[in-house]
């Protein structure tokens, strides 16, 4: 099908394939269609549905992936007319998750909104046995019974995955309080999925996290501790990559993950700037980071990384390069090369530094332990000796003074 309005419909389709191929499919044929009227009972025409099936059958296709949301109906119907297998997209996406999550949290997160996919179509799919009722009309007959005992067997798992859930948040929740104490900031990577997000991370942090030109490389959280200029050191947090038309589900069930996100102290956004649809992708990270309550107005300051620079021709390359000097906080770069890496590390420290205050220190000359702190931890802006004394004037943010002042504040 073709995308929403703001989409290339070629890039859409490559999306999809995309999607397809990251669980091992091998696509043989992809088709657009303008549905102007969708079909309550196939989704497409008469006509687009017979094109289907004969491409499918020229290709000797098993599968037939629907880039948008299919009722059980419609797949019933579309599998008759094709003799083959039809998913739709929030399916496909739930059996990429299924096949990478990683961790315990990321396999309760999958089969959580794999249930929560089933249980509405099961319902909805099965309708028509509710009629096979008892003789006197209120007791079930089994087509009945059938349906609640899957539905109550679907219920008492999802009830047991959302207690075990809630310990993995409990447990996060603590982890973050014990990092909010250090205190180091925490820095997130967000993005769309393929922008290059773990390209970036493994090129920040020195880490060997899967990092492929595949769609949903990364599921679970990473978190790495990174060298900062003025800051110490900071938190790194390489996230799963964004994607248009999210099922509902997911953003419901990965909520846990991207806590990491909403308690940030600064967000960067990855984005594929060499992509065709980039600004819609921009829009639809932006819609996430809203439905999480993390961004805008209130949230953590964001820094746009306007990554794959090398992949783009000279004079494209060149427009976007003046097109980011108009903007704040943007950064050109390419993590897979290194180019502009750099500048984003000094633009993020420089964004983690504001609310930073000035402080002049006089220490005794001996106190090296200290100034060596305080170069480590703080923008030094200068230092002169005078006698047995040595005085610095810092930028220094209120949570590094506070640890300065528990560590060193008796030689104040």
């Amino acid at each position: 099908m073709g995308g929403d309005g703001r989409r290339d419909t070629e890039a859409r389709l490559a999306e999809a394939a995309g999607l397809a191929e990251a669980i091992g499919v091998v696509v043989a044929e992809k088709l657009a269609f303008r549905v102007r009227a969708p079909k309550p009972g196939t989704l497409f025409g008469s006509g687009q549905v017979q094109a289907i099936a004969d491409a499918a059958e020229q290709a000797g296709a098993e599968l037939i992936i629907v880039d948008a949301a299919v009722t059980p109906i419609q797949q019933k119907n579309l599998e008759s007319a094709t003799k083959a297998k039809v998913i739709d997209r929030t399916g496909l996406i739930l059996e990429i998750f299924g096949e990478r999550a990683a961790t315990a949290e990321g396999r309760l997160q999958v089969e959580l909104a794999h249930l929560d996919y089933q249980a509405g179509r099961l319902v909805r799919s099965w309708t028509h046995l509710e009629r096979q009722r008892g003789g006197f009309g209120f007791l079930g007959g089994p087509g009945e019974t059938q349906i609640e005992a899957d539905r109550r067997l679907i219920r008492d798992r999802m009830a047991k995955l959302r207690k075990e859930l809630d310990q993995v948040t409990r447990t996060r929740s603590l982890h973050r309080a014990r990092r909010q104490k250090a205190p180091w900031p925490v820095i997130a990577l967000v993005g769309y999925t393929n922008a290059g997000k773990s390209t970036l991370f493994n090129r920040l942090a020195g880490a060997d996290v899967m990092a492929e030109n595949l769609l949903f490389a990364t599921l679970d959280p990473t978190m790495r501790e990174i060298a900062m200029p003025g800051i110490d050191k900071a938190i790194l947090s390489d996230t799963v990559g964004f994607i248009s038309d999210l099922p509902t589900q997911l953003v419901a069930a990965f909520r846990a993950t991207l806590e990491e996100v909403i308690s940030a102290d600064l967000i960067i956004h990855v984005r594929d700037i060499s992509h065709p649809d980039t600004e819609a992708q921009r829009l639809d990270v932006e819609q996430v980071l809203a439905e999480i309550g993390a961004g805008g107005e209130g949230g953590a300051p964001l820094i746009e990384a306007w990554n794959k620079i090398d992949a783009l021709g000279a004079d494209e390359a060149e427009r976007v390069e003046a097109e980011a000097a108009r903007k704040d906080d943007v950064v050109i770069l390419s993590a897979l090369t290194g180019q502009g890496v750099d500048d984003l590390v000094h633009c993020a420290a420089e964004k983690l530094r504001e609310g930073s205050h000035v402080h002049t220190i006089t220490l005794p000359y001996s106190a090296g332990e200290a100034i060596a702190w305080l170069h480590a931890n703080s923008e030094v802006i200068e230092q002169r000796s005078e006698g047995l004394e040595t005085q610095l004037e810092v930028r220094i943010s209120d949570a590094a003074w506070a640890r300065f002042r528990s560590h060193h504040g008796a030689l104040l």
